[in-house]
């Protein structure tokens, strides 16, 4: 149905008059007629009869009103729907417990008043597709190819370099440790089974592997975070990596350690990307946000894989 020649038809029985509406919607009133005429043509029945003082809603104009101003609100709401600022801000991040969501949580406490929509995609590929369809405005991903042009229209800029820590038991060689160099660990066995073929983080661990001289098992299914945890209390031998960030929580008698990786200290890579055509306001302050966050952190020795540098 055509929306214009619906609010056309409000103004003429809110006015009284072909001319007022006219006036009205900044039209002639001819326009007004032709309008109204095709209105009544597609419902099949006479809105208003025609009078000395103007025009009077006929018995089925009466009835067709009420609808047509729930009409015209409902295109209001729709409009507002999208409107930039407000709609919630939808960001994608790796996982809700890694450091992503705690930088998103981060902003959240600095601008309380905005709303946020998280999801959680599967992969950076995955993330990419949804900025350039539409259905997210930002994602926090490492980039990963060395030289990669990203797809046109999407923008992306780093804003975090999170800590790894090593994860062990009370059992392990390192468990009293108060920090570790990364070439220490070369000959010990860290397990990741959550690592997935051509993902970012593997790409990302299989760098440190090969820097450090690292064996890096991804073997066996991934049950989830628990029952990894379970198995490194509970083994003398195997470690794994965690991010500085990422949020664990555990029964106290299993003893966990996370000790700090150092000298250098491995970094991994976040970036936030973005559409460069997406007007939201809150994208505006995410990013202003994050650069600020980024310029305060003091600098340290790091390592990261040469597509990161």
């Amino acid at each position: 149905m055509d929306l214009d020649a619906v609010r056309t038809f409000v103004a003429v029985a809110d006015g009284g008059r072909f001319q007022d509406a006219a006036v009205t919607l900044s039209i002639t009133q001819q326009a007004v007629s032709k309008r109204v005429a095709a209105l009544e043509k597609r419902l099949g029945v006479r809105l208003f009869t025609r009078t000395a003082r103007g025009a009077r809603l006929t018995i089925d104009g009466q009835a067709f009103l009420p609808h047509a101003r729930a009409l015209l609100q409902a295109e209001e709401r729709a409009v507002a729907s999208v409107r930039p600022g407000s709609r919630a801000l939808r960001v994608d991040v790796i996982g809700r417990r890694l450091a992503p969501a705690v930088l998103l949580r981060g902003f959240h406490r600095a601008h309380p008043d905005t709303e946020l929509d998280v999801v959680t995609l599967f992969d950076a590929d995955a993330a990419v597709a949804a900025l350039r369809a539409g259905t997210i405005d930002a994602s926090f991903r490492a980039v990963t190819v060395p030289g990669r042009q990203l797809p046109e229209g999407i923008e992306a800029v780093r804003v975090y370099d999170e800590p790894l820590q090593l994860l062990t038991g009370p059992g392990h060689v390192f468990a009293a440790a108060r920090s570790v160099t990364p070439d220490r660990l070369a000959g010990h066995r860290i397990w990741m089974p959550g690592i997935v073929e051509g993902t970012e983080w593997a790409a990302y661990y299989d760098a440190l592997a090969a820097e450090f001289g690292l064996a890096i098992e991804a073997t066996g299914p991934d049950f989830g975070t628990e029952p990894l945890v379970d198995t490194i209390a509970d083994s003398a031998v195997l470690a794994t990596f965690v991010g500085a960030d990422t949020r664990l929580v555990w029964p106290a008698d299993q003893d966990l350690r996370r000790i700090p990786l150092r000298d250098p200290a491995p970094v991994y890579p976040h970036s936030l990307l973005w559409r460069g055509d997406n007007p939201h306001p809150t994208l505006k302050a995410l990013r202003a946000h994050l650069a600020a966050a980024r310029s305060e952190r003091p600098e340290a020795e790091t390592w990261t894989p040469a597509w990161a540098r």
